[in-house]
């Protein structure tokens, strides 16, 4: 028997940016509960400017299916935009929400 090595996933992390009505329909929290089924790192905020910020971290086909969600929103959102930029992963680990400072 030889030994097989494996290669881990990748790592990719997406800055993003979801312009709408998206504060006030627990747009986080349904971000959260997401990120963490998907088995991704990062994190989302509230900005003071009504949008959503998030950085998400892990295997490039997770993000991308949160990256779907990001642009549907939980049920009484209403997303504008999306806006995405690629960014080099940082090693986050785990996912929270964060309070802008």
């Amino acid at each position: 028997m030889t030994d097989v090595e494996t290669t881990p996933p990748a790592r990719i992390q997406r800055r993003v940016v979801v312009q709408g009505r998206v504060q006030g329909v627990y747009f986080r929290g349904t971000t959260l509960e997401q990120a963490r089924r998907l088995g991704l790192d990062g994190w989302v905020l509230n900005r003071r400017d009504g949008c959503v910020e998030a950085r998400v971290e892990g295997a490039p086909e997770a993000v991308a299916a949160l990256l779907r969600f990001l642009a549907q929103g939980p049920r009484h959102a209403r997303v504008e935009h999306v806006d995405v930029q690629e960014a080099l992963p940082e090693g986050l680990q785990g996912f929270e929400i964060r309070t802008e400072p």
